[in-house]
């Protein structure tokens, strides 16, 4: 976990977007680990390499998608149906989220006509 990795534009964009809400030494953009008596804006939103070490130990893991993501750890799953990656959190989950709501509604739907087929009257 210690080489320093490229992101893509969509991985820097979910970075810089977690950075700027769950970072404790993220002030308005600008860093204040590195401040020294001069504002100092986070390196971690003006590149595009996972640079602060605070950021990859203690932020990150919290996004445990976009961790698995960039660290490819044993997490991630392929959905049944799309075949997107997604991070799981059980090891029953076979659909992503996006297909998960598709399927849940269609199965409810199709239980709900089996069941309003057995009433008799």
């Amino acid at each position: 976990m210690s080489e320093i990795k490229r992101l893509t534009p969509p991985q820097s964009r979910k970075v810089n977007a977690l950075v700027r809400r769950t970072c404790c030494n993220c002030d308005n953009g600008n860093c204040i680990l590195l401040d020294d008596g001069d504002y100092c804006v986070c390196p971690q939103l003006i590149s595009y390499s996972l640079l602060c070490k605070w950021f990859r130990i203690a932020v990150l893991p919290a996004d445990k998608e976009l961790y698995a993501e960039l660290y490819h750890t044993e997490d991630m799953r392929r959905c049944s149906v799309c075949g997107a990656p997604f991070a799981s959190s059980s090891n029953r989950a076979i659909y992503c989220p996006d297909c998960r709501k598709r399927i849940t509604r269609r199965q409810t739907a199709e239980r709900m006509r089996k069941m309003r087929g057995n009433v008799t009257r």
